[in-house]
């Protein structure tokens, strides 16, 4: 599987247009692999995202991903889009309205990352029960 550091580094071998990665297309990523390949890509996503200028970022999160397997993981495509649209001043799409989890998710799950979760997660991931702190999100 080649993930968005792979894709950068094909395009400066091989003079293709970069395109920045897609929600979409992280979601396509998530597939199949492990919990620490994931964060990795959560992480390389939104350098991308950020380093995009604002103009450009709707685009990356207007296409539904398709499911990855993991509802748990489907659920934080749709708070993660939430969350960076409202950052931008947007609202979210519409496919990602629908998405919540019945039962709470800590992806961190450690007593303190825990608490920290509980008082600081974004208001688009608890909502949905994906509870993760803000810092967590910054090094992902």
């Amino acid at each position: 599987m080649r993930d968005a550091l792979g894709r950068v580094e094909d395009v400066r071998r091989h003079g293709e247009r970069y395109e920045p990665l897609t929600v979409a297309g992280l979601g396509a990523l998530l597939v199949g692999a492990d919990e620490q390949r994931r964060w990795r890509l959560v992480a390389e996503f939104l350098e991308e995202y950020r380093s995009e200028p604002a103009e450009n970022r709707t685009a990356l999160l207007e296409q539904e991903p398709a499911v990855t397997g993991d509802e748990r993981w489907d659920v934080f495509l749709a708070a993660l889009t939430e969350h960076l649209a409202t950052k931008d001043g947007r609202g979210a799409p519409a496919w990602a309205e629908a998405r919540s989890l019945r039962r709470f998710w800590f992806p961190f799950n450690t007593r303190a990352a825990r608490v920290d979760a509980v008082v600081h997660a974004p208001a688009a991931f608890r909502r949905r029960g994906v509870y993760v702190s803000p810092q967590e999100l910054n090094v992902a």
